[in-house]
């Protein structure tokens, strides 16, 4: 039996066991999810049952195997004679979905399997093991306390690492500025304080602001501010 879903605005044919990679969606990994945008169903008694547009009751589920990146993409854009050139780069989020049933007219899915959970340790190793996992994890808080601004390699994120600093207090950077920075994944002033020269040039490329950057001093002014934070 096989089914045609709608997800993400794309439709895919699906079978049991099948393993699709579609449009993000939130779950971790080994959550159950259901597609209830159905438009064909076939592969029973041989008529396949299409839907106007959707067939009602018709259910697709699935299990998450992994939330991923699709490969780099390069954007280049340029204009003759404008002096005018842009890089971008892009990955796509993905999800990838292992397809386990395929129902219709309203049948319930199967209830996925309980973890079998680990067996409760004794009171006295439990506290023999917590004690000993103290001090360790108080040196790591020290450590990681005691790394200075700017220590760590810049990097993106997805979303920012507890709460965000306000980009606001750099210089040259305005609420337009600090949304297009977040949009970039850059929410932090340890990111920006921990720019390369080649770092500089792609995010000066996204802002469309050629040597901002380098002329505000936006990295001299992400330390300070990191130091102080």
């Amino acid at each position: 039996m096989y089914a045609v879903i709608r997800t993400g605005g794309k439709q895919y044919r699906v079978a049991p066991q099948d393993i699709i990679k579609i449009e993000k969606i939130a779950g971790e990994i080994g959550d159950q999810v259901a597609f209830s945008e159905v438009l064909m169903l076939g592969g029973e008694d041989g008529a396949p049952r299409i839907g106007t547009p959707l067939i009602a009751g018709a259910t697709v589920t699935g299990e998450v195997v992994a939330q991923e990146r699709a490969p780099k993409i390069i954007v280049f854009k340029k204009k003759r004679r404008k002096n005018y050139r842009r890089k971008k780069g892009h990955r796509q989020h993905l999800t990838v979905v292992r397809i386990t049933e395929i129902l219709a007219d309203g049948k319930a899915p199967a209830k996925a399997k309980a973890k079998a959970k680990p067996a409760a340790k004794s009171k006295p190793k439990a506290e023999a093991e917590a004690g000993a996992k103290a001090p360790a994890k108080k040196k790591a808080e020290t450590a990681k306390k005691a790394k200075p601004a700017g220590a760590r390699a810049f990097s993106r994120l997805e979303a920012p690492e507890g709460e965000a600093d306000d980009l606001k207090k750099i210089t040259g950077v305005g609420p337009k500025l600090e949304k297009t920075l977040n949009e970039l994944g850059i929410f932090h002033f340890w990111q920006i304080a921990a720019m390369s020269e080649d770092d500089i040039a792609e995010i000066d490329s996204a802002l469309n602001f050629k040597g901002r950057i380098t002329r505000d001093g936006w990295v001299e002014q992400a330390r300070k501010l990191a130091a102080e934070g």
